[in-house]
C-alpha cells in the first residue's frame, strides 16, 4: 500500500523558558536559560538545589477545583500544552470527524508527586490510621493518564494511548502517531509528552546515581552540553504537544502546515540501564534507521537537535555516532542542544527538541547551546563541529532531525522537513 504523507498542523508547549510556543522559542532563540533553585520544596539538603522549572503556572487559571483535584502536575502541563495545539489546529470544528483523531501522549515516570505524597502518608500515619488512600491516587499517578485526559476533553475517539521509554518517550509518541497516519488509520493525532519530577524523589533519585550537576553557585550555567566542565544534567519540567495529521486531511480542511514528518528511527543499546554506549553504537543506529525510513541520505540533513544532556559520557558517546553516520557532511551541519536552556524535560523532552526542530525549519534559525566558554574544551570533543555555541544562526533549513536516548538503551530519533506540494 502507498504511504500517506503526515504533516504538522498545531504546536504546544508549557516550558521553563515560556509558557506558549511563542515566548518559549523567542527564549530559546535568545539565549535564554530556564534554570533557578528549586521552589517546588526545600532542596536546601539536596546535593542538587536547582532545577528548570515551569514558572507562573497557577492551575487555578485552567482547571476547576473539581478537575484540578483528579490531575497530577505532570497531567496538568501536558493538558495546557495540548489545548494550545489543538487551538493552533483547529481540530474541533464540524468538518472534523472525531473518531479518527486520537492521542499518544508521553512520560518518562508520570505522577510522581502524587505517589510521592500517598506512599508518604501512609509512611507516617498508616501504622497508626491504616491504609487511608485518596480514591484518585492510582488515576493520578499512571503514566497514560494524561493521554486519556486529553482525549474526555476534547472528545478524541482515535487511538489513544501513552508512551514510555525514559527519556525517548515523547519521540516514541510522535514515531507512533506518524505511522498510525501514514498508515491510515487516523486523520490526525496529538502527541507529544508532559513530565513533572521537580520533587524530593526525583531529584534524590537522580542525584544518587550522580546524573545531576551539583553547580548550585551557577543554576543558569550548569547546563552545559559538550563543553569540558560539564558534570550532569539539570532536571526540567513541562510539556510539548504537536499535532501530527495526513496531508490531504488538513488541505481540505486548510489547515496550516508547519513542516512534514520525513521519517523516524529507533533502536536499543542493549548496553547498559542508564549509560549510552560508549562508542555511540545505539545511536549510530537510530540516526542511519531514521534515515533509511526518510528516504535520505546523511548530506540531505541540514540540523541536528541534540540529545546533549550535558553528562560527560552521554555527549561524547552522541558526537562519535555523528561523526560516524555523516562523516565528511557532519562538519557541514549546525548541532544544537536546547537541554542548554531548558534543561532536561525527561519523558517530555523529545516533544519539545521537535518542536524546535520544527520551528527552526519555518523561521529558518538555529537556537544555540549556550554556557560554552572559550577555552572550556573536553579533549575528545571534536570542536570543528558546529555546535551553534552561544548565539542563534540564521540558516535556511530544509531538514532537521531531533535526537533522544533514554535510561534501559532506549534511543528514537525523528526527521522534519520542510513542507512542499
Amino acid at each position: 500500500m502507498e504511504l500517506k504523507r503526515v504533516v504538522v498542523t498545531g504546536l504546544g508547549a508549557l516550558t521553563p523558558i515560556g509558557n506558549d510556543v511563542e515566548t518559549a522559542w523567542k527564549n530559546a532563540l535568545n539565549g535564554v536559560s530556564g534554570a533557578g533553585p528549586i521552589t517546588h520544596f526545600d532542596a536546601s539538603k539536596f546535593k542538587t538545589q536547582f532545577a528548570c522549572e515551569v514558572k507562573d503556572f497557577n492551575p487555578a487559571e485552567h482547571f476547576d477545583r473539581k478537575k484540578a483535584r483528579q490531575l497530577d502536575l505532570y497531567a496538568m502541563y501536558a493538558l495546557v500544552a495540548a489545548k494550545e495545539a489543538i487551538e493552533d489546529a483547529d481540530l474541533e470544528n464540524e468538518n472534523v470527524d472525531k473518531n479518527r483523531i486520537g492521542v499518544i501522549f508521553a512520560a518518562g515516570i508520570g505522577g510522581l508527586h502524587t505517589f510521592e505524597e500517598e506512599a508518604g502518608y501512609y509512611a507516617i500515619n498508616g501504622a497508626e490510621q491504616g491504609p487511608k488512600y485518596n480514591p484518585f491516587f492510582i488515576p493520578k499517578m499512571i503514566a497514560d493518564i494524561a493521554a486519556g485526559h486529553i482525549s474526555i476533553d476534547h472528545g478524541f475517539h482515535g487511538p489513544n494511548y501513552g508512551t514510555v521509554s525514559a527519556c525517548a518517550s515523547s519521540t516514541n509518541a510522535l514515531i507512533d502517531a506518524f505511522n498510525i497516519i501514514r498508515l491510515g488509520q487516523a486523520d490526525a493525532i496529538v502527541a507529544g509528552g508532559a513530565e513533572a519530577a521537580v520533587f524530593p524523589a526525583g531529584i534524590g533519585g537522580f542525584n544518587s546515581m550522580k546524573a545531576l550537576s551539583t553547580r548550585n553557585d551557577d543554576p543558569k550555567g550548569a547546563s552545559r552540553p559538550f563543553s569540558g566542565s560539564r558534570d550532569g544534567f539539570v532536571v526540567g519540567e513541562g510539556a510539548a504537544a504537536i499535532v501530527l495529521e495526513e496531508l490531504e486531511h488538513a488541505k481540505a480542511r486548510g489547515a496550516h502546515i508547519y513542516a512534514e514528518v520525513a521519517g523516524g528511527g529507533m533502536s536499543g543499546d542493549a548496553y547498559h540501564i542508564t549509560a549510552s554506549h560508549p562508542e555511540g553504537l545505539g545511536a549510530q543506529l537510530v540516526m542511519e534507521n531514521a534515515l533509511k525510513d526518510a528516504g535520505m541520505k546523511p548530506e540531505d540533513l541540514d540540523y541536528i537537535n541534540l540529545h546533549g544532556t550535558s553528562t560527560p559520557v552521554g555527549d561524547l558517546s552522541e558526537v562519535k555516532a555523528i561523526k560516524k553516520v555523516f562523516g565528511d557532511h557532519a562538519y557541514k551541519m549546525n548541532l544544537s542542544s536546547t537541554k542548554s536552556m531548558t534543561g532536561h524535560l525527561l519523558g517530555a523532552a523529545g516533544a519539545l527538541e521537535a518542536l524546535f526542530s520544527v520551528k527552526a525549519i519555518t523561521d529558518g534559525i538555529i537556537p544555540p547551546t549556550i554556557n560554552h566558554v572559550e577555552g572550556d574544551n573536553d579533549p575528545e570533543v571534536d570542536y570543528d563541529l558546529n555546535f551553534t555555541f552561544n548565539e542563534a544562526q540564521k540558516k535556511d533549513i530544509n531538514t532537521a532531525l531531533s535526537n533522544t536516548f533514554g535510561f534501559g538503551g532506549h534511543n528514537a530519533s525523528i526527521i522534519f522537513k520542510k513542507y512542499k506540494e
